[in-house]
């Protein structure tokens, strides 16, 4: 080697240094934003989680990215494959998150804070998925009437022959509530039921859960099963004053199954198969469940917390205790296939 090469080697060398050394700080620099992010794909709307990842971000510093989705949440993690940014799956039915862990598409996750938290009814039986916030199925009830203690199996009572108003059976909702009822009582005795309910209705099974309220107040109809956060929404104002006025022309029940508690529908999260933030998601997910954010889940959807002992917005505490019924959620969901089978067997929404 001549003595002008060994300057210029030591010079290659140098650029070389250098060049490792400026990838590896572009590494950790990429390491570093991607530890301080995560992304959610939601099919709850921006605008009612906004507040709680605001705080969650402030907390934390770990920004969240929303991807709203109001359809087609499984089919977008799933045709994303290993590639999906996706790091937590949002939803708010039981249904759509345990179709999400059947399809493959979600990790069960091993967190003290969230089983501490979580009832056993309220997740999934295998952790993957929780529950976050719960909308009881209540009845909406004419002012005055003198029954104070309901059952779900009331409905089918011909003492409410005419006096029934209910959304379509197959909507999530109530298909839902069939899903528990052949858990409770089976396949042939819950038919019966349904076609007990569908000889009570006012009116063809329509509309939805506050068009219930609506119809109450006209006198239409006496009672009907619809979710407990409508009633907060209609009397706090929230949806104009017209249904501000249908929130106040009734009375809500927090009704039960014979030997059980009432069911619920909830909102709850997964963590993706693939996520590349699972660190991020879980810590999320585990704030989602603490004092503040269930306090904060209360006061922006009138929702129960799944944490007991955590704040209820006195619009919600009003109706009285809420005993969930134990069947877990998951064993539920099993039988939505059936329910959906039965309401067009008997013509339900005929």
């Amino acid at each position: 080697m001549t003595l002008f090469a060994r300057p210029a080697l030591r010079l290659t060398q140098s650029i070389n240094g250098l060049f490792k050394s400026l990838l590896i700080a572009s590494l950790l620099f990429s390491a570093q934003a991607m530890a301080t992010e995560l992304n959610l794909y939601t099919t709850r709307e921006p605008g009612l989680m906004q507040p709680l990842l605001t705080a969650f971000t402030a907390e934390t510093g770990i920004k969240v990215n929303t991807i709203f989705l109001k359809d087609g949440l499984a089919e977008r993690v799933a045709n994303e494959g290993q590639r999906s940014p996706a790091d937590v799956l949002m939803a708010v039915d039981f249904g759509l998150l345990t179709d999400l862990a059947e399809r493959g598409l979600t990790q069960p996750v091993d967190s003290p804070v969230l089983k501490a938290a979580v009832p056993a009814a309220l997740r999934h039986a295998e952790d993957h998925w929780f529950a976050l916030s719960m909308r009881a199925r209540v009845f909406y009830l004419a002012q005055g009437l003198e029954q104070t203690r309901f059952t779900y199996e009331d409905l089918a009572d011909p003492k409410w022959k005419g006096a029934v108003c209910i959304r379509s059976g197959q909507h999530p909702y109530n298909i839902g509530l069939i899903s528990h009822m052949i858990a409770k009582h089976g396949e042939a005795k819950t038919e019966q039921w349904l076609r007990g309910v569908k000889a009570n209705l006012a009116r063809k099974a329509a509309g939805g859960d506050r068009e219930v309220a609506r119809d109450i107040m006209g006198g239409l109809c006496d009672i009907g099963p619809a979710n407990s956060y409508y009633v907060g929404l209609m009397r706090s104002g929230a949806g104009g004053e017209e249904q501000k006025r249908w929130g106040a022309a009734i009375d809500v029940a927090l009704p039960t199954f014979v030997d059980g508690g009432t069911h619920v529908n909830i909102s709850g999260a997964a963590v993706a198969k693939y996520a590349p933030n699972k660190d991020n998601a879980v810590r999320l997910m585990e704030y989602l469940v603490s004092d503040e954010a269930q306090a904060i889940y209360a006061r922006a959807n009138f929702e129960f917390p799944v944490k007991a002992g955590a704040e209820i917005d006195p619009l919600i505490a009003a109706f009285g205790e809420l005993t969930v019924d134990k069947l877990v959620l998951s064993q539920v969901a099993a039988y939505r296939k059936t329910a959906s089978l039965l309401v067009d067997k008997v013509r339900f929404d005929d």
